[in-house]
């Protein structure tokens, strides 16, 4: 990844610095993201990693960590996430793919995709990555990180799209995440309210 890159997801220095530096700590952030506010989400990575005693991740350290003492490291107050269990076990799951296809390289899941499609392909693969969390990621990848195969924008649906305020992929302060958020809420809202005419 490019050393040069930005990154305000987490809306804190170091855990946004780990972010821009490891593209293990990116996807797990991601992963993270459901359920819980973004830079809850994304500041989990640097939490792990501290509590790991490291200022990195590794995909084989964690994938070959013991699962219970896993979950009761992501579980110590404050907790990694709203649902600790569940998502040790899925950073593990996640880790143990990529070290057996990437040799453990989280940024080979993307460094030689030739097209958007095939890299929404591979992101699509990893294991706890549905549809709409691969295209993020892609469009995160793309807008953020610089990473952009033939195609990208198109893959990444919607959210690849520029100018626009839909997901982490365009998060670049505490401004674009107020209109992330904001965009988020009317979504949920235009569904409870299609919901609720479907219904009756």
């Amino acid at each position: 990844m490019d050393k040069d890159i930005t990154i305000r997801l987490a809306q804190q220095p170091e855990a946004d610095a780990l972010l821009a530096r490891s593209p293990l700590a990116a996807l797990i952030g991601m992963l993270l993201d459901q359920q819980v506010p973004m830079e809850w989400a994304f500041s989990g990575p640097w939490t792990v990693a501290q509590r790991l005693g490291s200022d990195d991740l590794d995909a084989h350290a964690i994938a070959a960590y013991d699962p219970e003492a896993f979950a009761a490291l992501l579980s110590q107050k404050p907790a990694v996430h709203r649902y600790p269990g569940s998502m040790a076990k899925r950073i593990q799951q996640l880790c143990a793919y990529l070290v057996e296809h990437y040799d453990g390289d989280a940024a080979a899941v993307w460094a030689d995709a030739s097209t958007g499609a095939e890299l929404f392909g591979r992101l699509r693969e990893l294991p706890g990555f549905g549809e709409q969390k691969a295209q993020i990621f892609l469009a995160l990848l793309g807008k953020r990180f610089g990473v952009r195969p033939k195609g990208w924008r198109e893959a990444a649906g919607g959210y690849g799209q520029a100018n626009v305020y839909r997901s982490a992929a365009d998060i670049t302060g505490p401004e674009s995440l107020a209109k992330v958020r904001a965009h988020k809420q009317e979504m949920k809202a235009a569904a409870k309210a299609a919901k609720a005419s479907g219904a009756s």
